[in-house]
């Protein structure tokens, strides 16, 4: 199964929202977290994303219309 690892970059207003779990019950999506920074005013996450490539692209999408800058890490 094609894996993705990104940063996703949270505004102050989305710190608060579930948007990691309606990420994987809406999109179905394996989730590992390897590192994490939150504060009041900021945080980020890099995950590793795993599932079909058109979904893990629909989920990208899903993010940055939520307003989460999503990028890509090789």
């Amino acid at each position: 199964m094609p894996t993705r690892t990104l940063r996703l970059i949270y505004p102050p207003s989305l710190l608060r929202r579930p948007i990691l779990n309606q990420l994987i019950l809406s999109y179905e999506l394996t989730v590992n977290i390897y590192r994490a920074q939150i504060t009041l005013e900021e945080g980020w996450l890099e995950v590793e994303v795993l599932g079909e490539d058109q979904v893990i692209e629909n989920a990208i999408s899903w993010l940055e219309k939520a307003g989460i800058e999503v990028v890509p890490i090789e």
